[in-house]
């Protein structure tokens, strides 16, 4: 009981359609539906902003989405509105097998800060409190899957090696958004923190 299978924001808003698509997001679901049975834990993650966001473009007057602003923890991507709590570009792809999951966690709900990582808000301080569940069950051995890779997938997986986690990313069951270089960089990184990518 020691592996577990993270599934990153596999939401509609990121999927073909959904306000920050992510380019073929949605062939991704049935590979990680079939992976799902070959680990003892399951989690997904779930983007969950309130409407008017800090993370938003449209929350900065004059400012356009995928531009930059800074913010009191550093640099913050502006994105087109996205996964605003209870609407439907927030719900899981409708093809998610959810049921597996023993936990879902929700992350960028505070307005003043975005969150990338399953593990910390963008400030690398404030926990979600991932890291004590699946250290309270024993769990030492992480899996991850999902969108997008470049962005919340690697944040995750930094972090995840950073705690001490044998982290690994399974690319085929990724999509990125690849913004300005932005998959190079994350992968570049995720080597450099000793991610295993497959």
């Amino acid at each position: 009981m020691t592996h577990a299978l993270i599934v990153i924001d596999v939401q509609n808003d990121f999927c073909p359609g959904g306000a920050l698509a992510v380019e073929d997001g949605n062939q991704i679901v049935g590979g990680i539906n079939a992976l799902m049975a070959g680990f003892d834990s399951v989690i997904l993650t779930q983007d969950w902003h309130p409407a008017g966001h800090s993370s938003f473009a449209s929350a900065h007057p004059g400012q356009a989405p995928f531009g930059t602003t800074e913010m009191p923890y550093g640099t913050q991507v502006l994105w087109p509105d996205h996964c605003v709590q209870g609407t439907e570009g927030a719900a899981f792809h409708r093809d998610l097998n959810t049921t597996r999951a023993d936990m879902i966690v929700r992350k960028g709900f505070n307005p003043a800060i975005d969150s990338y990582s399953a593990f910390f808000e963008n400030d690398r301080t404030t926990p979600t409190g991932l890291e004590g569940y699946l250290r309270t069950r024993g769990i030492t051995d992480l899996t991850l899957v999902g969108l997008a890779t470049d962005f919340c997938v690697a944040y995750s997986a930094l972090d995840a090696a950073r705690l001490g986690f044998a982290v690994s990313v399974q690319e085929d069951l990724c999509r990125a958004i690849d913004l300005n270089g932005s998959l190079a960089t994350a992968k570049a990184a995720m080597k450099d923190a000793g991610v295993n990518l497959g």
